[in-house]
């Protein structure tokens, strides 16, 4: 048996998440690529992921895991699974990682990154990768807003309903806020794990601080409350991107020294 890591990139438009679920719901992104996989080596497996995005959100670099007995070349298998998925999903690479490697809980940290499109007219082009925000957003408010959520907190406040984590705490190590060109706006969240929806109500409520409906200085209370009506907003899924995940000691202002 091997143990098989795949590095894969997806558009989560036309998907009920990432986690395989009942037919009934639609198409996910777990139940395609074991699907593929059972046609490709005739083996049934269980993957293993990183984040479990939600119906809508995308990725350019998730991670999973396998076990398998299948004999393929493990530089091979991203030629064979693309041979046969959809284009909206690509792996971009494999290899062979220690028995004991698991895509989820041997994680150091993520990267999410999350898009609004500021103007007043939609971009066509970006409509299914960015939350369309009309009305003038103050992105330097925003970042002031931004780095009271840096460090460890509980963010209970920031965790939605249906999740199951037990434990709020986790640590930003980065969160970000800055003007692209074209009118967008970036947000970019790295930490050591994420809560339920936690960054999309971390983005829900930033972008109530740049509408003007909650101060910068606000934002220690609403942590420090942990009650989730703090922070309503919850942004759409499909402004959210996993970018990356970390399995080094690499700290996240080496590997993205651009975002320090």
């Amino acid at each position: 048996m091997r143990n098989i890591r795949l590095r894969l990139a997806y558009d989560g438009t036309h998907y009920h998440g990432f986690q395989r679920q009942a037919k009934a719901y639609g198409p996910t992104i777990q139940g395609t690529l074991e699907s593929v996989w059972a046609k490709l080596v005739e083996e049934e497996v269980t993957l293993a992921m990183a984040g479990r995005t939600d119906a809508g959100v995308h990725a350019s670099g998730q991670v999973v895991n396998y076990m398998t007995s299948a004999r393929i070349p493990e530089e091979k298998i991203p030629k064979a699974f693309n041979s046969l998925l959809p284009r909206d999903i690509r792996i971009l690479e494999a290899e062979c990682v220690p028995d004991d490697f698991n895509s989820r809980w041997s994680a150091r940290w993520k990267r999410y990154d999350y898009l609004i499109d500021n103007k007043s007219i939609p971009d066509t082009f970006q409509r299914l990768y960015a939350y369309h925000v009309p009305q003038s957003l103050n992105a330097d408010r925003m970042q002031q807003a931004a780095n009271y959520l840096e460090g460890c907190h509980n963010f209970k406040t920031f965790a939605a309903a249906g999740g199951d984590s037990k434990r709020f705490e986790r640590t930003i190590y980065r969160c970000k806020v800055s003007r692209e060109d074209k009118g967008m706006i970036r947000v970019n969240c790295i930490g050591d794990g994420f809560l339920y929806h936690m960054v999309r109500i971390i983005v829900g409520t930033l972008v109530d601080v740049g509408r003007g409906r909650i101060l910068p200085g606000d934002i220690p209370d609403i942590i420090a409350s942990q009650e989730r009506r703090r922070a309503r907003m919850v942004a759409p899924a499909h402004g959210l991107t996993l970018v990356h995940v970390n399995y080094t000691n690499e700290s996240p202002s080496a590997v993205f020294e651009e975002l320090f």
